[in-house]
């Protein structure tokens, strides 16, 4: 675990950071690639005085190129967002904010997730495909034409999938063809017009077929339709891009689906391996991880997907009837150093999008869950079915996959581990729900416990966060600074006074 804190010095200098633009050979295709044209005149018809341009690490590298060009066409004032607070998926809105922008233009690869505070276009950068050799390529992967297929794409290839989607419905009877559902964010219906004339996947002539009798499918910024008399569980998915967190968080949610991938970059088509039920069931070991845990720590992974203040409420409110504690963290993108200084905590919860929520913990000191998983350890109203959701706005009050929590449980309601095989608690007692849960009743003889010490201590550290004392503060001349790690001060109670940690 040694290399997860430090690293050899000359590492650093001789890594290579692999940014690259896609290939282009004139000034123009610098225009056709980011569309320049559609954005100054997004920028001009909005009257928009303040533009924030994000980029992904990969197109960078023509970042200033397109703002130069921007400003020189719209007179606005332009910033590049050089480094994204999360992942560069989503919107950036808090880096937005600090220059006060009026709206955002959003390149490259999106998870689509709806933002809530500022105007964003999103610009996709549409790579190219191979239609002929894409569509051979699905002829021979799937021969039977009676087959039901739903064809989905990353949304760098979306440009393309029109024309995929005309060949093979000459051909194949049951092809379904899934359009981009762009968010609106604050946006008006023109915009939205403008916006879905310019991302439409499904064509024409199959959305007239299916309008009457089908039923409608809208999750992670896409929509299709299907049969009104069929299963999700009887389409295969035919996904064109790259293999990627998209393509993960695809098959995690739909995983009762034969997936079938196209790379437009390697030329390759293949049936995808990857074994979903193994990966659920590593998923479900982690949801004993979480219904073991005495302390909880809610991460925040995104401040700018609507609801994620509602989701991280909701967390809270279900973690506390669970008779856990709760504690919130915002720290930006997330690595092993950052939450190793909170060993209080026995497993985080990471608030984030769609596609960035499943992340591999093995190296982290504690595990990280999703707050689907979160509820599946908290709430024994919702039973672990092989379903997967990974947007947790469809936990919410109100969505489909949303479950009530269930009502206050008795004190002789228990549990058995699967990871120790011991018994264990559920639920929260009434003489915790009536007060504090810092010292309760362990047995008749009256004997009492602390319970959750960890985040008794966490709660003694002098150094619990940022907060705001305007004008409290008297200025003073330089002192001496605390020593150690923010999990334990060298001068704090439990520390010990360590001085290896110095």
């Amino acid at each position: 675990m040694a290399v997860a804190f430090s690293s050899d010095s000359s590492e650093v200098i001789n890594r290579s950071l692999g940014i690259s633009s896609p290939s282009r050979t004139s000034p123009d295709s610098v225009e056709a690639l980011y569309e320049i044209s559609r954005c100054v005149e997004w920028v001009k018809i909005r009257g928009f005085h303040k533009v924030a341009l994000q980029f992904p690490d990969c197109l960078l590298v023509d970042a200033t190129e397109v703002a130069s060009k921007m400003e020189k066409k719209t007179g606005a004032k332009v910033y590049i967002l050089g480094d994204t607070s999360y992942g560069s998926c989503c919107v950036d809105e808090v880096a937005a904010q600090h220059v006060n922008a009026d709206c955002i233009i959003h390149y490259g690869q999106s998870c689509l997730s709806p933002t809530s505070h500022l105007p964003v276009l999103y610009v996709f950068c549409c790579r190219p495909v191979d239609v002929e050799h894409c569509v051979q390529s699905f002829r021979d992967l799937i021969p039977d034409q009676h087959t039901r297929v739903i064809l989905m794409s990353d949304v760098t290839y979306s440009a393309s999938i029109n024309d995929i989607s005309t060949r093979l419905s000459q051909e194949y009877t049951h092809l379904v063809t899934s359009r981009l559902n762009i968010p609106d964010s604050k946006l008006d219906t023109e915009s939205s017009t403008e916006m879905s004339e310019h991302t439409t996947d499904s064509t024409p002539t199959q959305e007239n077929t299916l309008k009457q009798d089908s039923q409608v499918i809208c999750r992670f910024g896409r929509t299709f339709c299907l049969q009104a008399d069929t299963e999700l569980d009887s389409y295969s998915i035919f996904y064109i891009g790259e293999e990627s967190l998209t393509l993960t968080n695809l098959m995690m949610a739909y995983n009762r689906c034969t997936f079938y991938s196209y790379n437009p970059e390697e030329r390759n088509c293949r049936k995808e391996t990857l074994n979903v039920n193994k990966a659920l069931m590593k998923r479900y070991y982690m949801v004993e991880k979480a219904k073991e845990a005495n302390v909880v720590g809610i991460v925040a992974g995104t401040l700018g997907v609507s609801d994620y203040l509602t989701v991280i409420n909701n967390l809270k409110e279900m973690i506390k009837k669970a008779g856990k504690k709760s504690y919130t963290f915002v720290m930006g993108k997330l690595n092993v150093p950052k939450l190793a200084n909170f060993m209080e905590i026995d497993v985080f919860v990471l608030v984030a999008c769609s596609e960035n929520t499943l992340i591999d913990s093995s190296e982290f000191y504690r595990p990280v869950v999703t707050p689907f998983e979160m509820e599946l350890a908290c709430n024994s109203a919702r039973e672990w079915t092989g379903e997967y959701i990974t947007d947790f706005r469809e936990l919410l009050p109100g969505a489909p996959s949303h479950v009530p929590m269930s009502e206050g449980t008795g004190e002789d309601e228990t549990d058995v581990s699967l990871i120790s095989g011991g018994m264990r608690r559920v639920g929260l007692r009434e003489e915790e729900a009536a007060g504090s849960t810092a010292v309760v009743k362990r047995d008749d003889v009256l004997t009492v416990a602390e319970s959750n010490s960890g985040a008794s201590f966490l709660q003694s550290l002098s150094c619990q966060g940022l907060e705001q004392k305007l004008g409290e503060t008297e200025v003073t001349t330089a002192v001496e600074g605390r020593k150690g790690i923010a999990a334990g001060y060298s001068h704090e109670p439990g520390a010990g006074g360590d001085e290896g940690r110095d």
